[in-house]
């Protein structure tokens, strides 16, 4: 019956915010290849977004992409309303089984110049959104699903800059374990992955992009090299299987060891 989840692979459909780029399309795409659809959201480029359904579709899954601002608390009603249309029509259900809060943004800034604007723009993205969006995702998640927040490596270590960012991650870690606490009872797994430095266009793709972060990154890295999508988005698949059913409340680090 409608609700009622079945923990196979083809029923299961994961909420990605951010899934348009990034380590949210990783995230998608490696989901995609385990079996999983996936309702995937975008701020702005609709382009982008259809080119992950489309990929996904070619492996044989289905994806849908809604427009969300992430920041933006008082369009969740809306969107809840949209993805509850959309399971029905697509999926002929009305539970999903996953929800990953991806959506992000960065803007550096040392704490003597971080303006209010920009702190704000941070807290709504990185820590209020994902508290009000999974308020109201939760009557639409199966019982026996899994949440997986994203945080950083910088919640550990110092970055120059970072201070805003990073304490919004910060917060997010301890939202995790109050998530994982209140709702047990359901069977519902929540945790935070960490990433430490990916080669995406994140930060304006510096790590990516600026040969002497990269090394920096690298020689400051246990594993000797940055991050790539595919360290991150098979990872976090890999948690929302059964075969982590007994993993919540957790921060998970995927940094290659930096800065140990």
């Amino acid at each position: 019956m409608l609700g009622e989840t079945q923990r196979n692979s083809s029923q299961t459909v994961v909420i990605i915010t951010g899934g348009s780029r990034g380590l949210g399309r990783a995230t998608a795409v490696s989901l995609a290849e385990r079996g999983t659809d996936a309702i995937i959201t975008y701020h702005s480029n609709r382009d982008q977004a259809d080119s992950v359904v489309a990929e996904i579709g070619a492996l044989g899954r289905r994806a849908v992409a809604l427009q969300l601002d992430a920041g933006n608390v008082g369009s969740f009603g809306a969107f809840v309303a949209q993805v509850q249309d959309v399971l029905r029509n697509e999926w002929a259900r009305d539970r999903f089984d996953f929800l990953v809060n991806n959506a992000g943004t960065y803007h550096p800034g040392p704490i003597g110049k971080i303006t209010e604007a920009d702190f704000d723009r941070l807290c709504n993205i990185h820590f209020k959104g994902v508290l009000f969006l999974t308020q109201q995702l939760l009557p639409v998640i199966a019982d026996g699903g899994r949440i997986v927040n994203l945080s950083s490596a910088l919640a550990r270590f110092v970055g120059p800059g970072s201070a805003a960012y990073a304490s919004m991650k910060g917060a997010v870690e301890v939202l995790t374990r109050y998530m994982a606490k209140e709702l047990a009872g359901r069977g519902i797994t929540v945790n935070a992955v960490a990433p430490g430095a990916i080669e995406t266009d994140f930060a304006g793709g510096a790590v990516r992009d600026n040969p002497d972060i990269n090394k920096d990154v690298a020689a400051n890295t246990a594993l000797g090299r940055a991050g790539v999508l595919d360290d991150i988005g098979p990872m976090i698949a890999s948690l929302l299987s059964d075969a982590n059913r007994w993993v919540t409340a957790q921060r998970i680090e995927a940094s290659g060891g930096m800065y140990l």
